[in-house]
């Protein structure tokens, strides 16, 4: 089995409509740096009260966070979770933009994956997140709804980039005759990337998976 047979396994098991309308966050904007950072360890729903809070107090720009001091950062965040830790790691990633950078569209033009990943706090998932999200760039990200799916098939990886490699393996030829020239690779990884995700709060309930994801995957098995 292929990462190209299951991408058009899940794509197939949605309609145009569902899967024109996956995305995550305002994409490009800094919201989903902010994003990146906030969702470690934590459920969505969560980290969806945080940037409200941001969002109210005009705090999503790069600048904007860099005005408030930790502990102001900290009680905005609160809702995500491990907000102090989550409030040290948002304010350094923000220093280092600033430093290097000197502003957010810079940042998204020139930032390249070993200096993200430098960062402390930033870790695969997250660096490949703003990569793909915030910088429009060609990553795939393997969260823990990636990794379950590919547990479920029977796949076992030693490292993050060895999952990440597989899944990133696609036969875009194949693709884009059914999406048509309308997806380029960077959109066609994030598409993945969200049929993944709604695959899994759909289908699975921890570590089990619902009859209807079965009948879904019966042709990915190994």
């Amino acid at each position: 089995m292929t990462s190209t047979q299951l991408f058009l396994t899940l794509l197939n098991s949605k309609t145009r409509d569902d899967f024109n309308a996956l995305g995550w966050l305002q994409e490009g904007t800094f919201e989903v740096v902010i994003g990146a950072i906030l969702v470690q360890n934590t459920a969505w729903k969560n980290v969806e009260k945080a940037l409200l809070n941001l969002k109210t107090a005009n705090k999503l720009s790069l600048d904007a966070v860099l005005s408030l001091s930790v502990q102001e950062l900290a009680m905005l965040i609160k809702p995500s979770g491990f907000y102090n830790t989550k409030a040290k790691r948002l304010n350094g990633l923000c220093t280092a933009i600033k430093s290097e950078f000197e502003n957010f569209e810079n940042f998204k033009e020139s930032v390249d994956r070993e200096w993200l990943l430098g960062v402390k706090g930033v870790g695969a998932e997250t660096c490949d997140a703003i990569l793909a999200y915030a910088c429009n760039r060609p990553y795939m990200v393997v969260d823990a709804y990636a990794l379950r799916i590919l547990t479920h098939l029977g796949y076992e990886f030693e490292s993050y980039d060895e999952a990440s490699e597989w899944l990133s393996a696609l036969e875009y030829d194949k693709i884009y005759k059914i999406l048509g020239d309308k997806y380029d690779e960077v959109e066609i990884l994030k598409l993945y990337h969200g049929l993944i995700l709604e695959f899994c709060k759909e289908n699975f309930k921890g570590k089990n998976l619902s009859k209807s994801g079965e009948l879904v995957l019966k042709n990915t098995k190994i």
